[in-house]
């Protein structure tokens, strides 16, 4: 559960330290006090999209913190674990925006992405928008709500899982099918093409050293007369040579370290360069006695790199990259060749896997309608106590007339109402007016938490467009989903703040230069005052004292 939700400049909010407990909780206050400020601010330490429009005026960023408590979630201390994300059980969730925009998550004070931090936040919070009852209408949406009640997720991703690989396969399958049509004409260019490449001996095939031995011939002459012009300077010349001058050097210098012993270091350098020097001319006389000029094999190299660049023009390519081409060919020509026994391979895999979806399919139609039995009984029984005596709500399943498999399932789901006895029930866009819309939307929402895990879970004003008994009746409700969870409820309506265990009042300060919002719990009587606000008007008489103080005492029974 939510143990304390820390606010720093953001928005209308300076600073907020709020702790929570367990059980219900409301906030309440007046129009424009900052409810939905703390919602907002929920959400951004969740996941939601941050902008600069969140930091409060004159201020550097604004930060979210959250603390939990997981005492009750061993599933959310597992995942934790698994993400090397863990802390000796706790859990603090954090968010910082910053003036330009940028925002920043943190997990146990370990820097995390939105996808790792919203991965978390499912597990740990549900909201539950003031405008729920508009995307109820949506079929994809009442598919979800179905699918949930169900428990489907883990069939749901089989049969995803499998529907994939069979739009993969039969996208393969159609592409060689088709292929098929002009599989000669593709047969008798690739085969063309292979035997202009192979004729560079690709096992044998290096540009590089191609274009090096072709470099070395075409400037033999050069590499003739400046290596013999050097032999003579280093070692041939018998007036000057580098090695007859060095060994006058080495004589001279050995002379004198008879008067001075530091000249011996010079003189082993200098007898090592003498070494080196020969050893280098001997070598350089090597390779200038072994090169023989070859106009044939030099004339052989230009065609033959002639024909390289051709080739790499022509199919537009390096010259390095032409093997690599030419086995892409070769691929291409061998599943050519082999493309009956593909097109057999590729349509028993899609037949198997078409026979395996079908069977998830069926599996999941069936999961589908037994939830779906005892949803629409639980809902009809709830919207029944909500003010709709004759409603009856229904879920209905219809098999998907599309012969191929589809995403998600073959059934089509949609929620229908009667609200009046003896009329059939019809799609909800069509019969429900808002006030009953609300109320099946609320019935839906509350029917399908008491399955749920989620230790924390949100309502922001989901109580609009009711009143009367039928507030008090919603109050029950939320009260009693919160034996087992944490709930945090925003509303206007005295019948459901009188049912909480915990009364959080919102107010605006309008005094200081900028404005912003408090939030203060509050005690037995202020909250008598407060529900007192929340049913008189102007003024407060002692009898609307007296019914709120009685509105408190019946809420602790319930």
């Amino acid at each position: 559960m939510l143990l304390n939700l820390n606010i720093i400049d953001l928005a209308v909010v300076d600073a907020l330290d709020l702790d929570l407990e367990p059980g219900m909780s409301v906030l309440t206050g007046e129009t424009g006090a900052g409810k939905s400020i703390l919602l907002t601010a929920l959400g951004l330490a969740l996941g939601d999209r941050a902008d600069s429009g969140y930091v409060r005026p004159n201020s550097k960023r604004a930060e979210v913190n959250l603390e939990f408590d997981l005492s009750q979630a061993p599933v959310v201390k597992n995942w934790l674990a698994e993400k090397e994300l863990d802390d000796d059980g706790q859990c603090l969730v954090r968010r910082t925006i910053s003036e330009d925009g940028r925002s920043k998550a943190y997990i146990n004070n370990r820097p995390v992405n939105l996808q790792i931090l919203q991965a978390l936040s499912r597990q740990l919070v549900e909201i539950h928008g003031q405008h729920a009852h508009l995307t109820l209408l949506d079929k994809e949406e009442q598919r979800l709500l179905l699918d949930d009640f169900a428990q489907n997720q883990a069939l749901l991703e089989k049969l995803n899982s499998c529907h994939q690989n069979w739009k993969l396969s039969q996208k393969s399958l159609q592409q060689m099918l088709k292929a098929g049509t002009d599989q000669a004409e593709r047969e008798e260019l690739l085969r063309y093409q292979l035997e202009e490449l192979q004729q560079l001996d690709l096992e044998n095939f290096d540009y590089q050293a191609l274009a090096d031995e072709h470099n070395k011939l075409a400037n033999l002459e050069q590499i003739l007369s400046v290596g013999q012009q050097q032999l003579d300077i280093l070692y041939d010349n018998d007036q000057q040579s580098v090695t007859q001058m060095l060994g006058h050097c080495i004589h001279a210098i050995g002379e004198l370290t008879t008067y001075a012993n530091e000249m011996s270091e010079v003189s082993d350098l200098l007898t090592s360069a003498e070494i080196q020097i020969g050893e280098a001319a001997q070598q350089l006389r090597r390779f200038l006695e072994n090169q023989e000029a070859d106009p044939q094999q030099l004339i052989r190299l230009e065609n033959q790199i002639g024909i390289v660049q051709n080739l790499s023009r022509k199919h537009k390519t390096t010259p390095e990259e032409l093997p690599k081409l030419a086995a892409q060919l070769a691929t291409e020509l061998d599943n050519i060749n082999h493309s009956s026994e593909r097109i057999e391979s590729l349509t028993l895999d899609c037949e198997k896997l078409l026979k395996q979806y079908q069977q998830l399919a069926n599996e999941l139609s069936a999961s589908r309608s037994r939830a779906g039995s005892e949803l629409q009984q639980r809902i009809s029984d709830t919207i029944k106590e909500l003010g709709m005596p004759h409603g009856e709500f229904v879920v209905k399943i219809t098999p998907d007339q599309n012969t191929e498999p589809q995403r998600n399932g073959t059934d089509t789901i949609e929620f229908l109402v009667s609200t009046n006895p003896g009329l059939p029930a019809k799609p909800l866009a069509k019969v429900a007016s808002g006030g009953e819309l609300s109320r099946i939307s609320l019935a839906i929402q509350v029917t399908t938490s008491t399955d749920k895990t989620t230790p924390t879970m949100i309502f922001d004003e989901v109580d609009s467009g009711i009143g009367g008994g039928i507030a008090e009746i919603v109050g029950q409700k939320l009260r009693r989903l919160s034996k087992n969870r944490q709930v945090l409820c925003v509303t206007h309506l005295p019948q459901v703040a009188s049912q909480a265990h915990q009364h959080l009042f919102v107010a605006k300060n309008q005094h200081a230069a900028v404005t912003s919002s408090t939030v203060r719990q509050l005690s037995h009587e202020e909250r008598v005052d407060e529900v007192a606000r929340m049913l008189g008007g102007v003024t407060i008489t002692e009898n609307t004292l007296a019914h709120a103080r009685e509105m408190l005492e019946i809420g602790k029974i319930n």
